[in-house]
């Protein structure tokens, strides 16, 4: 089974499971970190997140993976976590519901000379990022971003 349709599978069995558990489903991933494949199921909630929330999900989602459909896939650890504060935005419901919000753009190689840049969201637009900062708008096209997540202001 390729990622792309792992992810989707997970999504699907997870999604009437977020909604018994009290959570909306953030994003599924399915990533190689280290030595180690790491399925990572990722949810949020109004008020927070907290480890019984993660704990039930993952209870019941452990035992539908167990499914023969699955039996191609490498040793894999399954991890449900919160999204966090800074929690990074994939998917265009993502974005739209941070407009105007801080945010760091992750790049896979400098743009003027930086890495990351930082700044509010301004729009999303097909993968493009538009961001604000010191008083000037930048358009970071998505060929070039790597990633965006929201930063914590204090």
């Amino acid at each position: 089974m390729q990622t792309k349709e792992l992810v989707r599978r997970v999504e699907e069995m997870a999604l009437p499971l977020c909604q018994e558990v009290g959570v909306v489903l953030w994003d599924v991933s399915f990533e190689k970190e280290g030595g180690q494949y790491m399925l990572t199921v990722t949810i949020d909630r109004e008020g927070g997140v907290d480890i019984d929330h993660c704990e039930k999900l993952s209870r019941a989602l452990d035992p539908m993976l167990d499914a023969k459909e699955f039996d191609s896939l490498p040793p894999y650890t399954l991890c449900v976590s919160s999204a966090g504060l800074e929690r990074r935005l994939k998917k265009p419901e993502h974005f739209a519901k941070y407009l105007g919000e801080t945010v760091e753009v992750k790049f896979y190689k400098p743009i003027d000379g930086a890495k990351v840049a930082e700044g509010v969201l301004i729009a999303y637009d097909n993968g493009d990022v538009t961001i604000e900062a010191e008083g000037q708008t930048r358009v970071y096209e998505a060929k070039d971003v790597a990633a965006v997540r929201l930063t914590v202001q204090f």
